[in-house]
């Protein structure tokens, strides 16, 4: 979604695919000169970083990454703002506009965050809504390259949850020419138009594939039905049956916080066929790219 002649990034299609693999090279650049490379970039510039909702990567990783390019990040929990008594999305994201030069929102509502973009007249980052977490899929893609050189024709299962994370990994899959596969029992699937091959069969998803990946079965909100979860998905955990039907090279991501034992065991997470900790790391790089490009002059 660009508004206005801003740019931002709320559900990962506002970049075309060469935008894209620019923003994965700066981040693999940024990576490999941090932190002397690319400090001055924010310079001189303030961006608002919002989180409704706890956070560890993704907050740490957006304020480190501010502070980097010379920025000064400005962090805020939902309660502190008068959002939380009342005052609208429209209004916040026009008071924001004259402070800030981006805002950067964590949120429960993808609606609210939509809102916020369309009345900015600064570049908004999705940072986590419930339908995408296009942030983590940068990163994402970005480990995939650093371990297999190149993103072009991989081929990628997610198995769990379809989930925000599976969402934005289809989106920024289809641009980066990923095959992404997602599979998901009944109920938990996503909507037939994403961009992935789906199915109910985590064997089938993980055959010949280059990763697989997984992500939590009780998110923020689904406390009320975690049993029910945890039941439903138990046939989708990655361990090393799961893996046995995967080629021996193929890695394991995670977008973390883990739970070992639910949707995936210890031994495979800490293993050697795990990317997770670079995933983390990635967040990092990843989002000082994006924040260039979306603030570029």
């Amino acid at each position: 979604m660009t508004v206005a002649g801003n740019r931002n990034y709320i559900d990962g299609r506002e970049i075309s695919g060469s935008e894209l693999a620019g923003l994965i090279e700066r981040a693999e650049e940024l990576r490999a000169s941090r932190p002397i490379e690319g400090q001055s970039t924010l310079t001189g510039r303030s961006l608002a970083l919002i989180f409704e909702k706890p956070s560890t990567r993704t907050r740490i990783s957006f304020e480190v990454g501010v502070a980097e390019l010379g920025g000064h990040p400005v962090v805020l929990r939902g309660d502190e703002m008068q959002l939380s008594r009342g005052e609208s999305v429209e209004d916040t994201a026009r008071v924001l506009s004259r402070f800030v030069s981006a805002i950067v929102i964590r949120s429960g509502s993808h609606e609210n965050v939509v809102t916020l973009a369309e009345n900015a007249s600064v570049p908004v980052v999705n940072a986590l809504t419930p339908m995408y977490h296009p942030c983590q899929a940068l990163a994402d893609l970005q480990t995939l390259r650093q371990r297999f050189g190149t993103l072009d024709g991989l081929k990628l299962a997610y198995v769990g949850d379809g989930n925000n994370v599976a969402r934005s990994l289809a989106v920024a899959g289809s641009l980066a020419g990923v095959e992404v596969r997602v599979a998901a029992p009944d109920g938990y699937q996503l909507e037939s138009e994403v961009p992935a091959f789906l199915t109910d069969d985590p064997i089938e998803a993980v055959d010949g594939v280059d990763a697989v990946y997984g992500d939590v079965w009780v998110s923020m909100g689904d406390e009320d039905t975690a049993e029910q979860r945890r039941a439903d998905l138990a046939p989708f955990r990655i361990d090393g049956h799961l893996l046995s039907h995967a080629r021996q090279d193929t890695i394991v991501m995670h977008c973390l916080p883990a739970h070992p034992g639910e949707e995936i065991t210890a031994d495979v997470l800490y293993g050697d066929r795990s990317a997770v900790w670079d995933q983390a790391e990635n967040r990092l790089h990843a989002q000082k790219a994006l924040l260039e490009y979306l603030l570029a002059d």
